[in-house]
């Protein structure tokens, strides 16, 4: 007998095909509830969660590889035991809304079930981490009672933990941030997959190649221009990655870089996506929910700093390649737009178009999603490779629908995670530890909590890894003064930049296979190219006007942003060691120094650090062409 012949092998198809139907489900449900009506809140966490454990389930599977039947017996146990505990949200939600009900310790049993059934898919779909994150909170309240000092509360009793993490919809498992995911982050991430999936990625590449033709670094120029809107449609570091890395890097070392560089300004570039306006990334989304400042407002917000940071990321490639002697190249027939290209533009004009607009409109995040998604459906028809094999529609929207399910589950995680936080009061506790540490400087305060966020972050996507730094660092961060819209951005920044941070650097790790480059020598290179994204959160704490809508004033905004970049190239330039030509020591100790006072709030401090920084930029193009002419002299 054969194994798809198999009791397995036929189990495993029927899983494979009831996650296709919740994939289908789960994508249709959110395009109703984000364009067409409204859902019951507690029946559409009830249903998102329930479909979303069967996608999980079948995702799990087809990971494990080869299926032994214990192993789907333990899947049927799971999902039979998941499904009990989900009626059991929904049966006590709705006794509480007809009647008075208080959760017995009847229904602590299901909820404890959910607890284990989630936990172990977090485990499963997005490794130890998470699953550590939210089994902390489980463990916390129940003996957290016995610990010392701070970390002491005054116990729960089993029915306690079940109200707290199960049957609260502000807080836990079905609290708020699983309404944020479900109702609008759902929706633009099957936008995104449907977006690469209607080609628009691919004619993305061409007009970065074209774009970067006459630069030096070339493709690896044309990389950062890529990934940062490819980025956008993907909202993921790695998916990014893998959707231009496979064509970028080959390039990038056929121009002439290293392997371990290629790989490394790839990850960086990649990473950056998710701080790219005007899509981003789901964390985005979720804080325009959690801040109250509205979509359109993060959107603004981020344009500048994102700026910032691929600038970085040019002014790195720019010093490389003058380092390794590489010039600038012709484009090759390949690279050249064609009238197909040109009409593919659409594709990604248009639906960006729609979003931008219907957010100034006034029409909420969602249903900006969903009428993105109908444009982009209707726009598909005009790519011949849409209308020779129209089915990869379909299954770009089950592979959205499949991502989100997957995300849900490590929302369970976090959603575990808050609901201890909040009901322990541990959130506040840390909050007045750092700020015991901090003093009263501002800058310290800042340090600590950017090392507590790569910490918290590391090893982590963005999303969970932005929710658990603001959950456990935001109080403390908000107490020094700093806006709540300010401190999102900082803790969102080193949520990225987590990824990024070796040892646990998964951006890394994902590039450089495909460069065939040492992952953790990649690592360290990722650090150090995109090291702007661990200064600029830095800037706008302490120069707000930076994010645009607030305490803006137009000279000192102007005054910064000229001061941030020339700090970005003093600072790309020092860490090199090269800019014209070969720095020596001194010089580069210098420009660092010059980089980071010419950001001082003093003017006594950075006027002479910017006038210093001139001096030796304009020394070095002196010396670089004294060099050149020599070279061109004949022998």
């Amino acid at each position: 007998m054969t194994d798809a012949a198999s009791p397995a092998g036929v189990t495993t198809r029927l899983f494979g095909f009831a996650a296709a139907l919740a994939c289908c489900a789960l994508g249709l449900i959110t395009l109703y509830s984000s364009g067409i009506g409204l859902i019951d809140p507690k029946l559409h966490r009830a249903v998102g969660f329930a479909l979303a454990l069967i996608v999980a389930v079948s995702v799990s599977q087809k990971r494990r590889g080869a299926t032994k039947p214990l192993h789907l017996a333990v899947d049927v146990v799971l999902i039979l035991a998941g499904l009990w505990s989900i009626w059991s949200f929904y049966f006590v939600q709705s006794e509480m809304e007809t009647a008075l009900y208080d959760v017995t310790n009847r229904d602590a049993w299901p909820a404890l079930a959910g607890l284990v059934v989630f936990l172990e898919l977090c485990r499963r779909l997005w490794g130890w981490g998470l699953f550590a994150v939210g089994t902390f909170g489980v463990v916390y309240l129940l003996f957290g009672q016995d610990l010392p000092g701070i970390l002491a509360h005054s116990g729960f009793s089993l029915k306690e933990v079940a109200e707290a993490l199960w049957y609260n919809t502000n807080k836990g498992v079905f609290g708020s941030i699983t309404n944020i995911v479900l109702s609008t982050v759902f929706i633009f991430i099957i936008f995104g997959v449907l977006l690469e999936g209607t080609g628009a990625g691919d004619t993305l590449l061409k007009f970065a190649f074209l774009a970067t033709r006459r630069t030096r670094g070339g493709p690896a120029h044309a990389a950062i221009l890529a990934s940062s809107m490819f980025g956008t449609m993907s909202g993921s570091t790695v998916a990014n990655i893998v959707g231009t890395g496979t064509f970028t890097i080959p390039m990038i070392k056929k121009r002439g870089f290293s392997p371990t560089f290629a790989a490394g300004i790839e990850a960086t570039a990649s990473s950056g996506g998710q701080i790219m306006p005007p899509i981003m990334g789901a964390a985005a989304l979720v804080m325009a929910d959690l801040t109250g400042a509205g979509y359109l407002n993060i959107i603004v917000a981020a344009l500048l700093p994102a700026l910032f940071y691929y600038f970085s990321l040019f002014a790195a490639v720019t010093v490389e390649a003058r380092r390794q002697g590489i010039e600038v190249q012709e484009i090759t027939v390949d690279d050249q737009i064609t009238r197909t290209d040109l009409i593919n533009s659409v594709l990604f004009v248009g639906p960006i178009v729609v979003v931008v607009g219907s957010l100034v409109a006034g029409l909420s995040t969602s249903a900006a999603g969903f009428y993105a998604v109908v444009v982009l459906l209707v726009l598909s028809v005009i790519n011949p490779d849409v209308r020779s094999d129209p089915a990869r529609l379909w299954r770009s929207f089950l592979k959205g629908a499949e991502s989100g399910a997957t995300l849900l589950i490590a929302i369970a995680a976090i959603g575990i995670l808050v609901g201890s936080l909040d009901s322990t009061g541990l959130g506040l506790k840390l909050a007045n530890v750092i700020a015991s540490i901090r003093g009263e400087s501002l800058f310290s305060a800042l340090l600590v909590a950017m090392a507590g966020a790569l910490i918290l972050g590391m090893g982590m996507p963005t999303l969970p890894a932005y929710l658990i730094i603001i959950l456990v660092m935001g109080p403390a961060i908000q107490e020094l003064g700093v806006s709540m819209l300010t401190a999102h951005m900082f803790v969102f920044y080193y949520g990225v930049a987590s990824s990024l941070t070796p040892p646990v650097a998964i951006a890394a790790y994902a590039a450089a296979p495909i460069a065939q480059a040492n992952p953790l020598m990649t690592a360290f290179m990722s650090f150090r190219l995109g090291m702007a994204k661990f200064i600029i959160p830095f800037i706008f704490a302490f120069y707000p006007t930076i994010l645009i809508i607030e305490e803006f004033s137009l000279l000192p905004f102007l005054w910064i942003v000229a001061r941030t970049c020339f700090c970005i190239w003093l600072f790309s330039s020092a860490l090199s060691g090269f800019d014209r030509r070969k720095l020596t020591v001194p010089e580069i100790v210098i420009r660092f120094v010059a980089a980071f006072t010419c950001l001082a709030t003093d003017p006594l401090i950075h006027m002479p650090a910017i006038a210093i920084g001139l001096a030796l930029v304009a020394f070095d193009i002196r010396a670089g062409r004294a060099k050149a002419m020599i070279s061109r002299a004949p022998q």
